[in-house]
């Protein structure tokens, strides 16, 4: 596993619009925003960086739109961060200020991902960092997603979407973790 002590922790889009059920749909890991609070809570005593990425959404009708009570970051995000990158896509990568800039600059070579939803802007942002030459620790269960339809009608859990995840993920661009390993290992 990376130097903890030289990796940056990505909190991704823990936004109040994903506690919208109506919205969204069903969720998985309801212990994801308790795991994200204990990666930010060791990043924050451990002193390393720190990055907190809000998705502020141009779609019309979005919950995650700027202005909107959705946009805000959910309560287990506390704290200021070293960096706040805001962005309209999936990765965070393509957001502002500049994310592979700023690590650069710092050295930084690793990068921790959490947050929601696992299988859209984490895991985009895990692929993406993996091509610009960072290690990436995949938080799988500081993530969670919602069930969704595919195109044949089929309709895939939000279990099964996140496992998905982490096994086109794993040994390719991420090495998938748990919380208590990465708070284990210096939190």
């Amino acid at each position: 596993m990376a130097d903890l002590d030289q990796t940056a922790l990505l909190v991704i889009d823990v936004q109040r619009a994903f506690e919208d059920a109506g919205f969204w749909g069903t969720r998985n890991n309801p212990d994801c925003e308790a795991n994200v609070a204990a990666l930010i809570g060791a990043w924050r005593s451990s002193r390393r960086p720190l990055v907190y990425v809000r998705h502020d959404s141009v779609e019309p009708g979005s919950p995650l739109a700027p202005g909107l009570p959705g946009n805000a970051f959910k309560d287990v995000v506390t704290g200021d961060p070293d960096l706040l990158v805001t962005k309209h896509v999936n990765s965070a990568f393509y957001g502002d200020p500049d994310l592979h800039g700023w690590l650069q600059a710092r050295g930084i070579g690793s990068i921790a991902v959490c947050g929601i939803t696992t299988n859209h802007c984490v895991e985009t942002t895990a692929r993406m960092g993996a091509n610009l030459g960072y290690e990436v620790l995949f938080a799988l269960d500081a993530t969670h997603t919602f069930d969704r339809t595919g195109p044949d009608g089929e309709r895939l859990t939000a279990d099964e979407l996140a496992r998905a995840t982490a096994a086109s993920l794993h040994g390719e661009f991420a090495t998938v973790v748990r919380t208590d390993e990465l708070v284990r290992s210096g939190g």
